[in-house]
């Protein structure tokens, strides 16, 4: 479960002069040994720093049916963030990157993606 520091930099970068709301897309496999207890204690650990730069869950659900693909998830969550810098504040700070470490011991892989909203237009046109 590897990080993308080229897209970290592009987040980075992007978070000069794009100071708009974003949601992160959070696609997340469990561990099968004690990873759903240790992402509870993840959540719990990394609840106050989440809050502390204004960022909200949206939605957290099981992910049941896989109607295309062949890559299974545990849960599907949505974190709004009122910014990048935000986000990199929050991904920064000395405290939250301590719960990393139930973060760790709880997930066998995780995809995570920074949208933005977008119209139907816009994404087909290009």
């Amino acid at each position: 479960m590897g990080s993308n520091p080229d897209q970290f930099e592009a987040l980075a970068a992007a978070a000069e002069t794009n100071d708009k709301p974003f949601v992160m897309l959070n696609l997340l496999k469990f561990k099968q040994e004690g990873g759903r207890e240790y992402y509870l204690r993840y959540i719990a650990a990394s609840g106050p720093f989440v809050k502390g730069v204004g960022a909200e869950v949206l939605y957290f659900g099981k992910a049941n049916e896989l109607l295309n693909g062949d890559e299974t998830w545990d849960v599907v969550m949505l974190v709004k963030y009122p910014s990048r810098k935000a986000f990199l504040q929050m991904a920064n700070d000395p405290g939250y990157l301590k719960t990393h470490e139930f973060r760790a011991e709880a997930l066998e892989r995780a995809v995570l993606y920074a949208t933005d909203p977008a119209q139907y237009k816009d994404i087909v046109s290009k």
